[in-house]
């Protein structure tokens, strides 16, 4: 045998790096994430289509490259540091389970997402323990900018832009009138759209401001100031954004207008904003180049977490208790989604006194959004003294992926229709109440009540627990959809026509569970 064969076998690459107390850690942490996001593999795949086609999220595709780096930068410290299986790392990933079960009941993808994104996050205090989160505190919280969000806020920004846009008109003394988020010059009609939010900015700023703070700052006054500096100036910027196309508009026309806002706005403008707001920070970074990003002496010697160590469980129970609660959280879903309420082989549209069906068309079309409805019932009433209504109404055995009566761009706002949310509707008991509009302008007043059980609401929030409950415990009921919509003339108020329809029905709840046959 040669000298070198009689040599204990040493690991090669990147693991001869690797401290031989923090080897097998690495593997069953590695190990465990993969299986992990194998069990919840639809959600990341979710996750992964949308930072690739989306271009609001399309900086996400970033985010796992640079959480390796920010790991790396702190890796000779938390190299320093012992792992230890952690029993209250198990509470968290049970939290995270949890909350992905009340997800997929609801079917509220981001509540899915983010929790697949904490289960990593509490694989790894469950694995390797308090002291080593601390040292790698930043990149696990960081984690969190792989879940996609920001879609909830667009009707937010979409009126924020509008009236920064009509305060910039007023100042540069361009007369314009606003109707929700749709402006009127006396060269164009103008609408704040959803793509003109500005939501990827901010959701690209927010994720770019919290890297910067943590890497570039060492106060917590400094971190915060520039955090809100990545938060109000791309809103403030895409106000002066939606102000310049008008005001290009004015002077070389619509089309101009619309073609220089793509191109120097979509490329330039937004890149100068972030180069600007970097500018600024720039002169206050009071991190040093050289100055390590985490104090391992002061982990080390930290009362608190000496305390927080002390509860241990052997390695067999936290891997034993990741993949049960994991497990755990597939069946209650796999069991939930068998539920399926009773409903009627058809249903049919109700006659309503004084009331005949109308086959009139709308003088814009409106079609709302039921995907995945069991049965569906649209009508058009008049009752022939100048009231007209336009019913949409669903009925759902059961909710859950691909079937949300409340889900995002469902119901009288179709998603990616021309119709557009102008302003909150007159208030009707337990409803909803909107004011949509479509090129014309035509206004449409759009009331939606949603029903499950004995729940009457217009609040998809509270539909959504309802729902959540029903499937916790395993509880069938149908849910219902009902919209009555007017629309808007000189003649009469559409608010008139749909109370006038309703006083014809009688109480909305028991009309709802008549017409779906339910009860």
């Amino acid at each position: 045998m040669s000298p070198e064969g009689a040599l204990p076998a040493r690991p090669l690459g990147l693991m001869a790096r690797v401290p031989d107390h923090w080897r097998s850690p690495m593997i069953q942490l590695a190990a465990t994430w993969l299986v992990l996001i194998a069990l919840f593999f639809g959600d990341w795949r979710e996750m992964a289509q949308q930072w690739w086609d989306s271009s609001t999220y399309n900086h996400i595709l970033l985010i796992p490259p640079i959480l390796g780096w920010l790991a790396m930068q702190r890796a000779s410290e938390t190299a320093q540091l012992a792992p230890r299986p952690w029993w209250p790392g198990l509470v968290v990933m049970g939290g995270a389970v949890f909350l992905w079960v009340l997800g997929d009941f609801s079917g509220l993808s981001l509540a899915r997402q983010l929790a697949v994104v904490v289960m990593l996050q509490a694989a790894t205090l469950a694995l390797l323990g308090p002291r080593v989160a601390a040292a790698q505190l930043f990149p696990l919280g960081y984690m969190l900018a792989l879940v996609p969000f920001g879609d909830e806020l667009i009707p937010f920004l979409q009126t924020i832009t509008a009236k920064l846009t009509m305060v910039l008109l007023a100042l540069t003394q361009i007369p314009a009138s606003i109707d929700g988020v749709f402006i009127t010059t006396r060269f164009g009609y103008f609408e704040v759209a959803e793509a003109c939010s500005g939501v990827k900015f901010l959701v690209a700023m927010i994720a770019y401001g919290a890297l910067v703070s943590n890497v570039c700052f060492a106060s917590w006054g400094r971190r915060a100031g520039f955090m809100a500096l990545s938060v109000i100036v791309p809103v403030l910027a895409n106000g002066l954004r939606a102000w310049g196309t008008i005001y290009i508009a004015s002077w070389r026309g619509i089309e101009f207008a619309a073609s220089f806002d793509h191109i120097f706005y979509g490329w330039v403008f937004f890149a100068l904003v972030m180069g600007l707001v970097m500018a600024v920070g720039w002169r206050l970074f009071d991190r040093k180049v050289d100055a390590p990003l985490v104090d391992a002496e002061a982990i080390a010697a930290s009362p608190l977490l000496g305390r927080l160590e002390r509860m241990t469980l052997p390695l067999p129970a936290a891997l034993g208790g990741i993949a049960a609660l994991a497990l755990a959280g597939l069946a209650w879903s796999l069991a939930a989604s068998r539920i399926v309420a009773p409903i009627p082989d058809y249903i049919a549209l109700p006659e309503v006194p004084g009331w005949h069906f109308d086959d009139r068309s709308p003088r814009f079309e409106w079609h709302p959004l039921h995907t995945g409805a069991d049965h569906r019932l649209v009508a058009r009433y008049s009752d022939g003294k100048g009231h007209v209504v336009d019913l949409s109404f669903a009925l759902y055995a059961a909710q859950g992926d691909g079937k949300e009566a409340g889900g995002f761009g469902q119901g009288a706002l179709p998603m990616g229709s021309r119709w557009a949310w102008e302003a909150p509707g007159i208030g009707f008991p337990e409803a909803k109440s909107d004011v949509i509009q479509a090129p014309g302008p035509i206004h449409r007043l759009a009331v939606t009540w949603l029903r499950t059980g004995d729940l009457l609401t217009g609040s998809n929030t509270r539909l959504k627990l309802a729902n959540m409950a029903d499937r916790l415990l395993l509880r069938p009921r149908p849910t219902m959809t009902l919209i009555l919509s007017a629309e808007a003339d000189e003649a009469t108020p559409p608010e008139d026509a749909i109370r006038s329809f309703l006083a014809a029905t009688g109480p909305i709840a028991p009309w709802m569970d008549r017409m779906a046959r339910v009860r």
